[in-house]
């Protein structure tokens, strides 16, 4: 995991929120940096947000599930089948629980891996 990549920041926010699925959103937290090295984590909207040469995830803890914001999924290439919505360029992916992020972490890493190979 990209332990250098985490942001003070960022571990503040999870330690004030205590948010009930904050055990699942930390480790999609762990997949997304572990993914690419070049990625960095900050607090945008108030929430841990993603970037590589433009901001690619977002966290939205409103919800009662994991729900990650892609900014610009629509434009990732290839197949990406959790990646939902049909607007013009954000796609979400909704995650319930540790493990369903573990079973998702595939699916995660691949279109977090062609955001950042694409750049």
């Amino acid at each position: 995991m990209a332990d250098h990549n985490r942001n003070p920041e960022v571990d503040a926010w999870f330690a004030e929120k205590q948010h009930p699925l904050d055990d699942a959103m930390q480790r999609a937290r762990d997949i997304i940096l572990g993914t690419d090295d070049r990625i960095a984590e900050s607090i945008k909207w108030k929430t841990p947000t993603y970037a590589y040469k433009g901001n690619i995830i977002s966290f939205n803890p409103a919800n009662k599930h994991v729900s990650l914001m892609f900014h610009r999924g629509a434009e990732i290439p290839g197949d990406h089948p959790r990646l939902e919505g049909d607007g013009k360029l954000v796609r979400t992916m909704k995650l319930a629980d540790v493990a369903e992020v573990e079973a998702a972490r595939g699916d995660l890493e691949a279109a977090v891996r062609a955001w950042c190979e694409s750049r």
